[in-house]
């Protein structure tokens, strides 16, 4: 139990930081004409500018100069911290640590399960799939911690 309790904390700490690192690269674009930088990209890899995923990437090229930033960096800054005292908490074997995880993850159930509807896919149904996994991993530890303590 605490070799997947250590690999769920470093997944998390490993979430987090990639968070962190599109935060700065997000950041390093906000200096930069986004929309130049996608429409070279598209280009350079002789991609349709009219198909599904490089349209959409120029779609969010456009939005990005609009984008609230200051609200993005808070909502950022507040899924980053979570994830990192979460695995800090998980490694360190403490039931807040566990409790955060089950609760974070178990938010994410419901918006996974309507996207699988709706874009049904192997990866989103692992996506699901993986987390169920890890909430009910969590809660189940939380079971064998408070029978332990009640025992």
């Amino acid at each position: 139990m605490r070799r997947m309790r250590h690999a769920i904390a470093t997944f998390e700490a490993l979430k987090g930081l990639a968070a962190f690192a599109a935060v700065v690269g997000a950041l390093d674009l906000m200096h930069h004409d986004v929309r130049h930088l996608a429409i070279e990209l598209i280009g350079r890899f002789h991609l349709n500018p009219e198909a599904h995923y490089p349209s959409v990437l120029l779609h969010y090229a456009n939005l990005i100069p609009d984008a609230n930033l200051h609200a993005l960096f808070l909502l950022a800054a507040g899924y980053i911290a979570v994830r990192l005292v979460e695995s800090y908490g998980l490694w360190n074997d403490y039931a807040w640590g566990e409790w955060l995880g089950a609760l974070s993850g178990g938010i994410y159930i419901p918006f996974e399960v309507n996207h699988l509807l709706h874009r049904p896919s192997l990866i989103n149904g692992l996506v699901l799939v993986g987390n169920m996994f890890l909430v009910a991993f969590l809660t189940v530890q939380l079971w064998r911690r408070h029978d332990l303590i009640n025992h």
